[in-house]
């Protein structure tokens, strides 16, 4: 079996593009050098000088600062350049290291760290395209973090990392409504049915397979689904159709009564943040419980706005740093990982005012100061407590947001 019949089906589409942009000479003037990461001296001597291309998702301003500061103290600490390279679909950065591997560049490779979770770890993952196992636990602040009371740190959607990912952040799904227009928001899908259906064209989610509009899906099928322990599996392919049956009975109810009667979606959640901004919808949703909190204090959203859950849990994960097998900078990309792991580096990406992504690590096991920076953050006056956040509903199998990606196209793309 080739390595592309082993990619899932949105990689796949996407690997011709790349191919095509793939220089017709390889990447002979970056150095490839065996690195172990239990040999962290050995790692800051070879990280020196080197160049880390970090390939993240780039549509959101505040997460784009907070990796150039990051970027800025590397280079002031160990001498390192990090240069983002923005992306809008990491599918893409899969493919990319999928052509080189096809075009046999094993080494100098155009990424070095990638910003990644779900289906696209577990692709790289099965073709054998990452930096072999166990990593990410060798890293210096890999004892800080908090296995065992978020096990999401060690298994991305239902896929073992096996040390081949550090995690970088948590996440839930929370929605949003302004209080100035919506007091009292449904707390069930049911109840946001009838909502939607007595107040047309005031909801919305964005197009999948953009990762929030997807995790919309995901959170209507495990809602809907009559046996949830499925989703823990790999699709059956006999009980699919049966298995979605419910979830897009509910979307077909759903879309006649939504924003453009859905037949046009936001392409992302920043375009579905703004919609509620505008007044032209009455609940969003976004995957990071402060993110309403950052949007307020960033001018973004009016501070009236508060989130909630639904009732009996919303999807819940954690996002991760990986690095492919024929990364240029394993050395510096390793030391970047790291440093994006420290408590410094955590406590301000859970800063509302700078990003507000959850930490992964556990803070009681910080030393005092550094717990304390923690406590001193104000989480904004639209960030639920953890109580509030309620139970967390594990992320299906990967291959379910392949198949649901394929189906929702399939059904509702060309209306």
């Amino acid at each position: 079996m080739t390595i592309i019949r082993l990619l899932s089906r949105p990689v796949r589409g996407a690997l011709l593009a790349a191919a095509l942009t793939l220089p017709l000479a390889p990447f002979a003037s970056r150095a490839d050098e065996a690195v172990d990461p239990a040999d962290w001296t050995d790692v800051l001597a070879k990280a020196k000088g080197q160049t880390v291309y970090f390939h993240a998702w780039g549509g959101e301003p505040r997460i784009n600062a907070y990796i150039a500061w990051a970027g800025e103290q590397l280079q002031q600490r160990h001498g390192i350049t990090v240069e983002q390279v923005k992306v809008d679909d990491t599918a893409n950065v899969v493919a990319r290291i999928v052509a080189e591997k096809a075009a046999g560049q094993d080494s100098g490779g155009a990424v070095d760290l990638v910003w990644i979770n779900g289906e696209n770890f577990a692709s790289l993952k099965k073709a054998g395209l990452l930096m072999s196992p166990g990593w990410a636990t060798k890293l210096q602040n890999w004892p800080l973090v908090d296995v065992e009371n978020k096990p999401a740190v060690v298994t991305d959607f239902t896929e073992p990392t096996d040390g081949q990912e550090s995690p970088w952040g948590m996440a839930k799904l929370v929605f949003m409504h302004d209080t100035a227009t919506l007091a009292e928001p449904p707390k069930t899908l049911d109840a946001l049915a009838e909502h939607v259906k007595a107040n047309p064209g005031r909801f919305t989610y964005p197009q999948p397979p953009n990762f929030h509009g997807s995790t919309f899906l995901k959170q209507v099928l495990a809602t809907t689904i009559a046996d949830r322990a499925k989703l823990s599996r790999p699709v059956d392919p006999a009980s699919f159709e049966a298995d979605v049956a419910p979830l897009f009975a509910y979307l077909d109810a759903l879309h006649p009564n939504m924003w453009r009667q859905g037949r046009a979606f936001p392409q992302n959640q920043p375009a579905l943040r703004q919609l509620l901004a505008d007044g032209e919808i009455d609940i969003a949703f976004t995957f990071n419980p402060a993110g309403a909190s950052a949007a307020i204090a960033a001018g973004e959203l009016p501070d009236t706005v508060r989130t909630f859950v639904l009732d009996g849990g919303t999807i819940g994960n954690a996002h991760f740093l990986a690095i492919p097998f024929n990364a240029s900078a394993k050395a510096g990309a390793l030391v970047l990982a790291d440093f994006l792991l420290s408590p410094e580096a955590q406590a301000r990406k859970q800063d509302p005012a700078i990003w507000g992504d959850p930490t992964v690590l556990a803070v009681e096991r910080l030393e005092t100061a550094e717990r304390e920076r923690f406590a001193a953050l104000d989480l904004g006056i639209a960030t639920l407590s953890p109580e509030e956040l309620g139970p967390v509903i594990e992320e299906p199998h990967a291959s379910w947001m392949v198949e649901l990606e394929r189906a929702w196209t399939a059904r509702y793309a060309s209306q």
